[in-house]
């Protein structure tokens, strides 16, 4: 809208800017070190992650999508096994899925949580079923209770994906502590974001753990000897240093989503527009604040014209984009999943937003009615 500054969707520049001199102060500190790689750095990172997790074991690893893949091939799955995860999520989920020789199964989700529907993992499970990927979607945790039995039932691992879900709570613990493992990713837009790519396994698994340090390193039990077949995907000092900032920070700035979040709430009440559900006994991460209109495409041209960024998270469910079209198991089955994708949409959702950008948004919602 002209005269009107333009709000964006998210801004991790906005947090780098407030963050500066601690971010280059860590910067400098390795620089001046000489150890770039798999240094002190890391170390400190995986041990204070671990700890605001509460988990025994974290594992930098090079992307979040790195983390998934290690995690299910360190959990001990082989080619060809089969596991059970969602359409709705970013196309990162089935990639790592794919990437560590395994095969995605898709489970529909539920209306509410958005989340996998635990009720339908059951009829999918196979011979060759062997875990379930549940993911913790824009920051709103799963139903672990149920999915943690239904793997006990059946023998199956979990591997939570928690790329969207750092700070998450159920009850009083942290997603990505339910499971045999989980995933992690810092992109810049995320929660605990890094300058560049970055990941994390969690998990309290001591075998688990180990086999991930040995994988993200070429299979290297000692250095240079190669075990068994590995990769390169490691934790570089720079990002471990700048997350280690960002990790001190991090409570405050779940918060202040929440606040946002209930800001957006109140002036939704009412409203043609669906906003994010309020489940008991969680504690959502707001990675991203996604509501739901019938009207969204409308919605969305509206609130452009009143200077407000938007996005579509995502535009097209996994099971619907030209890679995997038709040739996943479980992707005639997704009716909640396709219903939801025609009306999502994602409002600005930052920590730095300000109050009267906040606002802005609120008394725009409230306009549109």
């Amino acid at each position: 809208m002209q005269g009107k500054e333009i709000i964006p969707v998210v801004n991790p520049k906005a947090q780098s800017e407030v963050l500066q001199k601690e971010i280059l102060d860590a910067v400098a500190r390795v620089v001046d070190s000489g150890w770039y790689i798999l240094g002190s750095e890391v170390d400190s990172f995986e041990k204070e992650f671990a700890s605001f997790i509460g988990a025994d074991n974290c594992i930098g690893v090079a992307s979040g999508t790195d983390a998934l893949m290690l995690a299910l091939k360190a959990a001990g799955l082989k080619t060809g096994d089969e596991v059970i995860t969602v359409s709705h999520s970013a196309v990162a989920t089935v990639a790592a899925i794919e990437q560590a020789g395994l095969v995605p199964v898709f489970a529909d989700i539920d209306n509410t949580s958005r989340c996998i529907d635990p009720g339908l993992i059951e009829a999918l499970i196979s011979p060759k079923t062997m875990a379930i990927v549940p993911v913790h979607i824009y920051g709103q945790p799963c139903d672990m209770s149920a999915i943690m039995g239904i793997a006990e039932r059946h023998g199956l691992k979990v591997i939570e994906d928690c790329a969207q879900a750092h700070g998450a709570i159920i009850g009083d613990k942290k997603a990505g502590t339910f499971g045999h493992a989980a995933a992690f990713s810092f992109y810049p837009t995320k929660n605990l974001g890094a300058l560049g790519d970055g990941g994390a396994v969690i998990t309290n698994d001591c075998g688990i753990a180990d086999n991930v340090k040995w994988l993200r390193e070429y299979g290297w039990k000692e250095r240079y000897v190669s075990s068994f077949s590995g990769v390169n995907s490691r934790l570089d000092e720079i990002q471990a240093a700048i997350l280690r900032v960002k990790l001190g920070h991090l409570e405050k700035a779940n918060e202040r989503r929440r606040q946002i979040a209930s800001s957006y709430n109140s002036a939704i009440s009412g409203s043609s527009i669906k906003a994010p559900a309020d489940i008991q006994n969680t504690t959502h991460a707001m990675h991203l604040y996604v509501v739901e209109c019938e009207e969204r495409d409308k919605l969305r041209e509206y609130l452009m014209n009143e200077g407000i960024g938007t996005a579509i998270h995502y535009p097209l469910a996994i099971h619907q984009q030209p890679a995997y079209l038709g040739r996943v198991r479980g992707c005639t089955g997704l009716a909640n999943t396709e219903r939801l994708y025609k009306g999502i949409l994602s409002l600005p959702m930052y920590p730095e937003l300000a109050d009267a950008q906040v606002e802005r948004v609120c008394e725009a919602i409230n306009k549109w009615r």
